[in-house]
């Protein structure tokens, strides 16, 4: 699809709609019909609507005209959106609709008095100059929240190609932007982009055969097909190539707007700009970070990655000719960098939200291919878990900032901030990524100058940015076997403060759920017991928390549960009196009511038997749990048969003894299919061999579930060889439904 075949759309539209007004009888003067939006750019998708108003003088009379225009073009075949408004109530609509006022920006004329047509679009541009100041907030406001809704289309996993952030929606309001005069956008570089969208559209309504701008995951293999590139991935990383461009011209924009309007009326009619010296070469003007007279690109490799930090730590703009001027202009940097080519990098990734707009203009300016090459590796790669909101490359900026706000909690911020670059430098191959990314990371940081000491650092944080999260979350954090797991790997206290930190921001960067209150106190119970032991203490067990149980469940007995919403799910604590088995009826009860759990832990506290259950929904009722956990308890439903095996194409059960795992409890994993009630059928599996559950932990890996249980005899023991055989041989059947 091309401009030229858009051009010919709303050609051949014009005369129907021409050609619709002369059958009607439509007056020369006084009344014109004229196209809008985008059938006003002449802008026309194989599928879109034709939007055009009937316009009329005040006073004119239009007879049968007003309603008989429109059944030629709905005769023709064509989607119509009409109107008939005089120009007066034109002009009060736009004022009083910032929508209406956006879509009159592109007047254009069709069939009657065209002197009319040319009062109604000068109007509406003088209007529009001349409140833009005022409107912008407004105009601003409501992009923000099409943005919260929307999302990203370079990051959407089902991106709107109109109305997400980076779609045909920004390219529109860019040009009212550009339209008031008060700032400049790259002219060239935004048409290239919305004719690049454009593009798109028109392919994609060739390829759904209806109106639509949402891409659904069937659409990607056709949409490769129509677009001539290879497959449904390079298809992916076009169409979020597109978005993340057009972001770029939109963030840096509204920058500039922003900049405008906080600058003083003295400012503003400045002929020449005040520039303020911020580093050597470096200066501030208007808003941006420019050269001054003194710079010598040639003669300084240092200079990109100065103004680029200054940029950032004063959260302001990184003008693109300046950034680009660099690129054709600035040394190489030397390798190793020297000193302060380092510890500018290093201020750049430490400046919080203005690292995110200089990163883009790095990038879009091919400055980032001089600083990190191997930035490539990662670009618009996406990420195979559903976890992550961003692609790749993405993700790793973002971690960058959570770890700028986390720089006083270590020694080595360097170190910590770099490791956040390139944590994820290794996705993309073939085999796991912190195997990969660590070599690769240990070059990087060699070459950007770290001794030799930092270089290991670097490397080794890379190599283990999983281990807390992926431990804390599948094994108990108390354990002396889990804690010398984690010590043994990375055993020096230093690097153990920074793997802390560089978990919570990669955590943070991913999504709010990937750093849970339940899942940060984890990750930091094991990190705590880890350096201890690296400090040659013994981690002691973390003592249950005291329960305050109801007088009525001691004394008459019954059960107990309470739930506390977190931003996660939920915390379920279940209090009866204890008993082989109350776990498993506990889980049974959840499994019943389709919670999905996540971990468990239980205790006796003097006679009850307390669990704590931390489970993914938060609208769970206590009643409703309550009165179904008597129920299972006394028999009244049968709970084993309820969550019984479904039938064969599932993944077979796999139940595995770990003996190294825990000093205190024999660990039982179970791999198998993903659904609600296995944690509940292994547990009473065990419980008829009269063996306690301590506590478990569940994860989901695909469509796996790995599901960890600390199993301990009825005296609180590991249990024998024997034993354990016979627990993995009981849940083995029990999980198979034997």
């Amino acid at each position: 699809m091309t401009a030229a075949e858009r051009a010919a759309r709303a050609s051949a539209a014009d005369d129907v709609c021409a050609s619709a007004y002369t059958a009607c009888g439509g007056p020369d003067t006084g009344v014109a019909l004229v196209a809008v939006g985008g059938y006003g750019r002449c802008e026309l998708a194989p599928h879109s609507d034709l939007d055009v108003v009937l316009v009329h003088d005040d006073g004119v009379e239009l007879g049968e005209v007003a309603s008989a225009v429109w059944y030629p073009l709905w005769d023709s075949g064509s989607r119509l959106d009409h109107s008939v408004r005089s120009l007066p109530e034109m002009v009060g609509q736009a004022e009083s609709d910032l929508k209406v006022a956006l879509g009159l920006l592109d007047v254009r004329h069709l069939a009657g008095d065209p002197n009319l047509t040319l009062r109604l679009r000068t109007t509406m541009l003088a209007a529009w100059r001349r409140h833009a100041k005022d409107r912008l907030p407004e105009l601003r406001e409501m992009v923000r929240k099409r943005h919260e809704v929307a999302g990203e289309l370079a990051h959407e996993s089902v991106p709107d190609i109109k109305e997400s952030e980076g779609g045909l929606r920004d390219a529109t309001v860019l040009k009212a932007l550009e339209a008031t005069w008060l700032v400049d956008v790259s002219g060239a570089d935004l048409e290239r982009g919305r004719r690049d969208l454009l593009d798109l559209r028109d392919v994609l309504h060739d390829v759904v055969g209806r109106p639509s701008d949402r891409i659904t995951p069937e659409h990607w293999e056709p949409l490769a097909e129509a677009l001539g590139v290879e497959d449904a991935g390079a298809a992916q990383r076009h169409v979020r190539e597109l978005g993340r461009r057009m972001s770029h011209f939109s963030r840096l924009t509204w920058r500039r707007v922003d900049d405008v309007l906080a600058r003083p009326a003295s400012v503003r009619t400045a002929r020449r700009p005040w520039l303020e010296p911020l580093a050597p070469g470096v200066a501030l003007s208007r808003g941006e970070v420019v050269l001054d007279a003194a710079a010598r690109p040639a003669s300084d490799p240092v200079l990109l990655l100065r103004a680029a930090a200054e940029a950032a730590e004063h959260d302001v703009v990184l003008a693109p000719p300046t950034a680009a001027r660099l690129v054709r202009e600035c040394a190489p940097l030397p390798d190793p960098w020297p000193a302060e080519a380092r510890d500018a990098l290093v201020r750049l990734l430490a400046s919080g939200r203005g690292l995110l707009p200089v990163w883009e203009t790095l990038e879009e300016t091919g400055a980032l291919a001089r600083i990190l090459p191997e930035w490539e590796r990662i670009r618009l790669l996406p990420h195979a878990s559903v976890i992550h909101r961003f692609t790749v490359d993405r993700h790793v900026v973002e971690t960058c900032i959570e770890a700028g706000a986390l720089i006083r909690t270590v020694a080595r911020a360097d170190v910590l901030l770099v490791a956040a670059l390139l944590h994820d430098i290794g996705k993309g191959e073939l085999t796991e990524h912190s195997v990969a990314g660590a070599p690769i990371a240990r070059e990087i940081a060699r070459r950007m100058g770290f001794d030799a000491a930092g270089v290991e650092l670097v490397g080794e944080l890379v190599r283990w940015h999983l281990l807390l999260s992926e431990t804390a979350t599948s094994r108990d954090p108390d354990d002396p076997a889990t804690v010398e797991t984690v010590r043994s790997r990375v055993p020096g206290v230093e690097a153990l403060t920074l793997l802390l930190a560089l978990t919570e921001a990669d955590s943070r960067a991913a999504s709010p759920k990937a750093w849970s209150t339940w899942r940060a106190g984890l990750v930091r119970r094991l990190a705590r017991n880890a350096m201890a032991a690296a400090g040659g203490e013994e981690a002691p067990e973390e003592a249950p928390p005291v329960v305050e149980v109801p007088g009525t469940v001691r004394r008459a007995g019954g059960a107990w549960v309470s739930v506390e919403p977190d931003e996660a799910g939920a915390r379920v604590t279940v209090a009866a009196p204890d008993r082989i088995g109350l776990l498993a009826d506990a889980a049974a009860t959840l499994a019943l009511q389709r919670v999905r759990v996540r971990s468990a832990r239980a205790w006796a506290q003097d006679e009850l038997g307390v669990s704590v259950w931390e489970v993914a929904d938060s609208d769970v009722d206590p009643a409703v749990l309550r009165e179904r956990l008597v129920a299972v308890a006394e028999g009244r439903v049968d709970a084993r048969s309820r969550l019984a095996r479904p039938g064969p194409g599932r993944l077979e059960p796999v139940v595995v003894v770990r003996p190294d795992a825990s000093h205190r409890a024999t660990v039982l994993e179970v791999r198998m299919d993903d659904r609600p009630g296995v944690v509940a059928l292994v547990c009473a599996a065990l419980a008829e061999l009269d063996l306690s559950v301590r506590s478990a932990h569940v994860s989901t890996v695909g469509p796996q579930a790995v599901d960890v249980f600390y199993v301990q005899e009825e005296g609180a023991g590991r249990l024998s060889d024997e034993r354990a055989a016979a627990a993995a041989h009981a849940v083995r059947a029990a999980l198979a439904g034997e």
